[in-house]
């Protein structure tokens, strides 16, 4: 700000994941070394603070893995975007979402760019430039993106950084995962075959895979962290947490309803949604949620719009709930509908 030296950052969602953190690294190297005579700095943040980088352990293996160290990256809580954004210095592109939260409304204004693999659920006025296409995986637009730019931009490490990527996002490529589209497969063999060297489709994701599902050692409000979407309205914050366990096994460790609770009461939510995650040895998921709050009327509203949802349906079937008076739990029979899917549902019912 001091110098007035414009500012270009990529910054991927608020929950973190590889796919954010990845598409936010690859699209600004690519811009960086693309753009003529750029007047600004392209700088990638990961939107969320360095402390809670430990948690994303898919990540922390996958960069770590190619000689990538966290002491090179940077935080949402190292760099002051409101700050630059006031100074007229701030130019914003985003990647793995195209929503700011209600926090960052004022940002809305700097953004010149989306790359996203969501429905669209708010339009975006020219000049600013919007992808946003039904993909498995929002480092497969990257992808697309930096193949189309000049030749010769792809290195191997960020060439393995997408692979990597679209391979843990897209289930392997497994079409009973449901996730996986012809671009996520034409994108992963444009990798490979730019780039022999490049590990294999099973071992990558096998590493990948058991990196994001090990949740040894953290504390349930390390889980609640780990994989964190959040919602709000006017007069409440409503946590969306991706939980890698069976749902009765998380249930069922010691003290999570305090810990819940304490959760709730620390980030100043109202409730808490959890969708739970796990697979078979085929790549097929298994779906659970609970919904968690102790308002009868905003657990009630959520549990309605989950339930009588359409679009899609969940097919959700009640399980028993150890604290019924304020936990309400469901197998969800739809393996196929994502937190991603799940997200509009909850966000209208707000």
């Amino acid at each position: 700000i001091q110098h007035h030296r414009e500012i270009h950052v990529v910054m991927g969602n608020e929950a973190c994941d590889l796919d954010s953190t990845v598409s936010a690294l690859a699209l600004a190297h690519f811009l960086a070394q693309s753009s003529p005579a750029p007047r600004a700095a392209f700088i990638p943040v990961l939107n969320i603070p360095r402390a809670d980088f430990a948690l994303r352990t898919e990540s922390t293996f996958l960069l770590r893995d190619r000689g990538i160290p966290a002491s090179s990256l940077i935080f949402r809580d190292e760099i002051d975007l409101a700050g630059l954004h006031r100074a007229g210095l701030l130019s914003l592109t985003l990647v793995d979402h195209h929503v700011l939260p209600g926090a960052d409304r004022a940002l809305e204004e700097a953004v010149v760019e989306v790359l996203d693999h969501r429905p669209l659920e708010r339009e975006r006025a020219p000049p600013c430039r919007v992808t946003v296409e039904p993909v498995g995986s929002c480092a497969t637009l990257v992808t697309e993106r930096i193949a189309q730019g000049p030749p010769g931009l792809l290195d191997t490490t960020t060439a393995s950084l997408l692979h990597g990527t679209i391979l843990l996002d897209c289930i392997n490529l497994s079409p009973a995962a449901g996730k996986v589209t012809p671009r996520d497969v034409a994108c992963v063999a444009l990798l490979e075959e730019r780039f022999p060297e490049l590990p294999p489709r099973d071992s990558i994701f096998g590493a990948l895979q058991a990196a994001k599902f090990d949740v040894t050692g953290l504390t349930t409000e390390q889980m609640l962290r780990k994989d964190l979407k959040v919602l709000s309205n006017d007069e409440l914050v409503l946590p969306v947490s991706g939980v890698y366990v069976d749902l009765e096994m998380f249930l069922q460790r010691p003290g999570l309803l305090q810990d819940v609770e304490a959760f709730c009461q620390a980030g100043g939510y109202s409730g808490l949604v959890a969708m739970t995650v796990s697979f078979n040895e085929h790549h097929e998921p298994t779906r659970k949620v609970a919904v968690y709050s102790r308002s009868d009327t905003l657990r009630g509203t959520l549990c309605r719009a989950l339930e009588e949802a359409t679009t899609p349906c969940l097919n959700l079937q009640p399980l028993p709930s150890p604290w019924p008076c304020c936990l309400s739990a469901f197998t969800q029979g739809n393996n196929l509908a994502s937190r991603k899917k799940v997200l509009p549902i909850l966000r209208a019912a707000l």
